[in-house]
């Protein structure tokens, strides 16, 4: 059933009733059912999303969305927000190829203010936002809402620090949901920072300031009074930052929520309202400090068990965490690192056994870089291990500490290629072209889990240079069709030999490559190969290989621009070789959620696609 008539007339209203709030309660027990629902079927992210039901709720009985924009930082959050804008009906086709999107997404909805799936965005674009309605004479104003995990990274404070300069109307609401700032003075601090909120107080903090401006002899006294007041609320950060603040309030308090985000909107200032969720509330098997609920696939709501089976063989993450720990266990130099990531790059396990020399540095790619050249430059092997998608956060530090100085980080770039459902915002398509153009660089990719092993083992003894290999999320096409072999430098691995076409992979694209070949076999007979270093090319064994092969097919994970393709093309033109190349790698656009194997039917890179296009061309 869509969201009914009652609820929407209700969120309109300027004032409420005892039985009002009630009722907006009753509303927030539907939106977490049907989030349940929908999110135990489809997957998604959860204990968040449970977390800021109440928060969204107020947000719509406060302010006039989409006329004030809302900005939802990250925005796996946002689904009490999508269901509250008419997409009750459509949620069920949550994360799903041509359904609705995970994340906030102004093609969706007028509602949703802008796209994002990266963290610690909100605060710059509401500055932005503000700035725009400053310059058009608007009375609207900006609604933030940021995670308190999203507060570890640079960018917020670059925002913050103009915010206080600039004193533009913006109201941003803090969701701790870790339950530990001011929890012994929580009430307190609550009482104190309404009241001061007040318009009362307010005025009479002003004609208090006027006063002390004319008494110099005071201006001390009263200082330390107001810093005192200051020591005893967990505001102090953002006063000094030149924001007000408000809070701590519960966040699962509908009328202390509307109440304080009502002050926070007729200060016409910017604020901060800090509330304090519980993550996964309402739920009882998601509610606390349980990563593995973050996001999730399918699973029983009675029972709170995944509903797919466990597969047996171990993913790439799987077996980087453990070849890893057992290097470093044999060699203290090494060292690693993760950008709040520990368990999704594997990190943690490492952490846990050897918590001296593994860090988790917070949302803070920029920081990891540049601390692991430092580390690798004082004799260590520092291992950076990030998605492929939040390394592009790091990427001046990548070529002005890493790539200028010339040091031997090891970047372990997980979740390469399609990751599926979380779509464009975190797809792993653009590593390739981002690192090949840094001068200095070592490019590398395995094949499947062996050939990771040897990956690791080789970035783990290189020592010349930065180097970077990329794996897939969540397992590689090849199991064990090929024994592995190791990564000797600058060497590509002929896999089968015939005819007159040759098909290319790299990383997990020589799965593609290999699987094509097997498919082409009784009406054409191919060369494959695993191309296993993108930077330096293999030159001497791809100018042997054109003397064989006129045409060469290029199987990678990544965008077609700044490719793999790409490169060789450049090789043989620079050679004057006599190839013609095409490449199945993905075109210049962004990639779509949805099932991976469903996205790769979409963009026409499944195997039955790719083996027709080939005898079309050849035969």
């Amino acid at each position: 059933m869509p969201l009914s008539q009652h609820y929407i007339e209700l969120l309109k209203q300027n004032k409420y009733s005892d039985d009002d709030y009630v009722e907006l309660d009753k509303l927030a027990d539907e939106i977490r059912g049907r989030i349940l629902e929908v999110v135990s079927k489809n997957g998604g992210h959860l204990s968040s999303t449970l977390g800021a039901v109440e928060i969204i709720i107020a947000m719509h009985c406060v302010f006039d969305n989409p006329n004030d924009p809302f900005i939802f930082d990250v925005s796996h959050q946002a689904y009490a927000h999508k269901l509250l804008t008419g997409r009750w009906d459509s949620f069920s086709t949550l994360r799903k190829i041509g359904g609705i999107s995970g994340f906030t997404k102004p093609d969706e909805s007028e509602c949703d203010y802008f796209i994002a799936g990266h963290s610690s965005t909100s605060i710059s674009l509401g500055v932005g936002v503000s700035k725009a309605i400053y310059l058009n004479h608007q009375r609207r104003i900006p609604v933030a809402l940021i995670g308190d995990g999203a507060m570890s990274a640079g960018l917020v404070y670059e925002a913050l620090n103009e915010l206080g300069e600039r004193k533009y109307p913006f109201v941003i609401i803090l969701n701790d949901n870790e339950m530990s700032i001011a929890k012994p003075i929580g009430a307190i601090s609550k009482y104190l920072s309404q009241a001061i909120a007040s318009k009362f107080s307010q005025n009479l903090k002003g004609k208090i300031a006027n006063i002390i401006n004319n008494m110099p002899n005071a201006t001390y006294l009263a200082k330390r009074f107001e810093e005192s007041i200051k020591l005893i609320t967990p505001g102090m950060l953002f006063e000094e930052f030149g924001l007000e603040y408000i809070g701590p309030i519960c966040g699962h308090n509908l009328k202390d929520l509307i109440y304080s985000l009502k002050l926070a909107k007729e200060l016409k200032k910017p604020v901060v309202v800090h509330v304090q969720t519980l993550k996964g509330k309402g739920y009882s098997y998601a509610e606390g400090h349980l990563e593995n609920w973050h996001g999730v696939g399918a699973f029983d709501i009675k029972t709170g068990k995944s509903s797919s089976s466990k597969n047996s063989i171990k993913s790439p993450t799987e077996v980087f965490s453990e070849t890893l720990l057992q290097l470093a266990k044999e060699d203290s130099k090494i060292v690693g690192m993760t950008a709040a990531m520990p368990s999704g790059t594997g990190l943690d396990l490492l952490i846990d056994e050897l918590p001296d020399r593994f860090w988790d540095v917070a949302i803070a790619e920029q920081h990891a870089v540049t601390q692991a050249s430092a580390l690798a430059k004082e004799g260590y092997k520092p291992f950076v291990a990030i998605y492929s998608t939040f390394l592009q956060r790091g990427f001046d530090q990548i070529i002005h500490d890493v790539g200028i100085m010339n040091t031997s980080v090891k970047f372990a770039i997980d979740r390469a290629g399609i990751v599926g459902e979380d779509g464009e915002t975190h797809q792993g398509v653009f590593d390739i072209a981002y690192l090949k153009m840094i001068p200095n660089f070592t490019i590398f990719a395995p094949r499947d889990n062996e050939t990771l092993k040897e990956a690791i083992y080789f970035a783990n003894n290189f020592d010349k240079s930065p180097c970077a290999f990329r794996y897939p999320r969540k397992s590689f096409k090849l199991k064990d069709e090929i024994p592995s072999s190791k990564f000797i430098y600058g060497e590509l691995e002929i896999l089968q030999e015939g005819g007159e076409v040759l098909l290319i992979g790299y990383g997990n694209g020589v799965g593609s490559a290999y699987f094509c070949a097997k498919k082409l076999e009784e009406k054409l007979k191919c060369g494959v190969v695993d191309l296993r270093f993108l930077k330096p090319l293999p030159e001497e064994s791809l100018k042997a290989l054109a003397l064989k092969y006129k045409r060469w097919y290029v199987f990678s994970e990544n965008n077609v621009i700044g490719g793999v393709a790409e490169s060789l093309c450049s090789f043989v033109n620079f050679n004057n070789l006599d190839v013609k190349i095409a490449s199945f790698e993905y075109e210049d656009k962004f990639i779509p959620h949805g099932k991976t194997e469903e996205i790769e039917i979409s963009l026409k890179r499944d195997i039955e696609t790719i083996t027709e296009k080939i005898l079309n061309e050849v035969l």
